[in-house]
């Protein structure tokens, strides 16, 4: 299998976060508190104002792993921003939601729509998020160290150019949140749906 580590340098923030350094071959991101990534729907506002590292993405898979220690307050959250344009974005990961850690797709095509699984056996350990694109769809999957791939959204995302991918993070309410970003790469493409993909 081929895989691509990305330096976390070769990267583009579409939106600065309020500090970002690397310590060795991780990336330690804080988001600035009130910002976000949302479209209307239920709440009346837009925000595109998080903080998401993108690079060009083109058939290949692209995954983000980071550390769940930090994650402690109402909508913490870090994971995967796909960026097709302002009206057309997926953003994936974990989110805090009524006290404890969720798997969050927040699929936006001009409005936003909003999923979450818990996933309260994950406290503390090191989430892999995973998305590759099949046809016209994105599957979006999701592992830890010790628990194995889920499935967790099949979305509409059927654009063939012009997208990006990469490390994202918010903070909605409050400041001060950290995450410890581990690993951002690129590897080859699933093949199945009901096919889990190899982990290295």
């Amino acid at each position: 299998m081929t895989k691509k580590r990305m330096d976390w340098d070769a990267g583009t923030w579409i939106n600065l976060p309020l500090s970002s350094r690397k310590e060795g071959d991780f990336l330690k991101v804080v988001p600035e508190k009130g910002k976000d990534f949302w479209k209307k729907t239920l709440y009346g506002f837009e925000y595109e104002d998080g903080a998401a590292l993108l690079a060009e993405w083109d058939n290949t898979a692209v995954e983000v792993s980071f550390e769940l220690g930090s994650f402690t307050e109402l909508y913490d959250q870090a994971g995967i921003l796909l960026y097709h344009g302002p009206e057309q974005w997926i953003k994936t990961g974990i989110e805090i939601n009524d006290g404890i850690p969720q798997l969050s797709v927040v699929v936006t095509d001009g409005y936003s729509d909003w999923s979450l699984a818990a996933v309260p056996e994950w406290v503390g350990e090191e989430v892999t998020l995973r998305a590759s694109i099949m046809k016209d769809a994105v599957i979006i999957r999701a592992r830890t160290e010790h628990h194995g791939w889920r499935t967790i959204r099949v979305a509409r995302f059927p654009y063939e150019t012009g997208n990006q991918a990469g490390p994202y993070t918010c903070s909605p309410t409050r400041a001060g949140f950290e995450v410890t970003f581990t690993h951002w790469g690129f590897t080859e493409p699933d093949q199945d749906l009901h096919v889990d993909p190899p982990v290295e």
